[in-house]
């Protein structure tokens, strides 16, 4: 099922013309001059409908859910001349789709269909066909709406994933729309909220000895310390699993100068840095902590990754 469905999501790759370029023209007009997108669908094309406009709208592009029933119902209200009718319909014979269409023309509004059928009646309502073939549903009886669904889900992301570019959505952006959850708060918490400052930050200079900088580790409760120049230049971090490795192999080691076993230049995060960095860092180079450092390179605090937990950000 799953080969059959890559299969289809091929095919719609291979499928990308011109139209799919237009569309993404019409919706930047629409976006520009005030106007919204407003996805419309019935049955499965309806709950990926859903999905698309909330997906277009989290993503900075103004967009709206309408269903076709409810439209010639009262519902219809949400559009306007300005805005976008973007219909998904695979038939391309939908009635109840279709029975909304008069009205949404006599309004002045332009529609786009989605459709796997270039040659059907939604399609010969419409100002901009949009086409989405695959060569068969997952179904065994080639029936219920799976690989077509699966690619319109595929094609409405790379609608709102190439708005997001054009419009040149940014973090900034993203954040003012996701204050709320996880996503939220990491990229709206910045490094500075997060790490460690004060008595819970351990640093000491590069000639204390390995005992002195465990005993200012133990009395911040924290697995590091940093080891620190005269003007505050960070010089290299020191470990608690550091100190397990040195002192199996010499013992002799609690006496010993700090930078004897540091390890210098270690991977450091700027205090300015977002959340979602931190932890984009703390995954890739594998580490429990993090030294942060200012725009001179001195370090002014330290991130531990249990404390990520308690931000709800990990």
């Amino acid at each position: 099922m799953l080969d059959i469905e890559i299969e289809g999501l091929r095919a719609l790759q291979d499928g990308l013309d011109e139209a799919f370029a237009a569309l993404v023209n019409r919706c930047l007009a629409v976006l520009q001059r005030g106007g919204k997108l407003v996805v419309c669908g019935i049955g499965k094309s309806g709950h990926i409908g859903h999905k698309l406009a909330a997906t277009l709208a989290s993503t900075g592009s103004q967009a709206v859910f309408l269903h076709p029933v409810e439209a010639v119902h009262g519902d219809l209200g949400v559009l306007a001349a300005e805005d976008l009718l973007l219909a998904l319909s695979y038939s391309g014979e939908t009635d109840e789709l279709l029975g909304l269409l008069p009205a949404v023309k006599r309004m002045g509004v332009s529609v786009v269909a989605i459709t796997g059928a270039p040659d059907s009646r939604l399609a010969q309502w419409s100002d901009l066909v949009v086409p989405m073939t695959v060569p068969r549903e997952a179904c065994p009886f080639n029936l219920a709406p799976t690989t077509t669904t699966t690619a319109l889900l595929a094609l409405g992301d790379a609608l709102a994933i190439v708005l997001l570019e054009c419009r040149r959505f940014g973090l900034d952006d993203y954040a003012r729309l996701h204050p709320a959850g996880a996503i939220g708060r990491s990229i709206s918490l910045r490094v500075t909220d997060i790490m460690r400052t004060g008595e819970r930050f351990a640093a000491v200079g590069p000639e204390t000895p390995v005992l002195e900088a465990l005993q200012a580790m133990t009395r911040s409760r924290c697995g590091a310390v940093a080891v620190v120049a005269a003007d505050g230049l960070l010089m290299g971090i020191f470990t608690d699993g550091d100190f397990r490795r040195q002192v199996t192999r010499d013992a002799a080691v609690l006496t010993a100068p700090i930078r004897t076993v540091m390890t210098p230049k270690p991977i450091a995060i700027r205090s300015e840095a977002m959340a979602i960095e931190l932890v984009k860092l703390l995954e890739e180079r594998k580490i429990d902590d993090v030294i942060v450092v200012d725009e001179r390179g001195c370090a002014v605090g330290l991130v531990d990754i249990q404390d990520l937990p308690r931000f709800k950000i990990m």
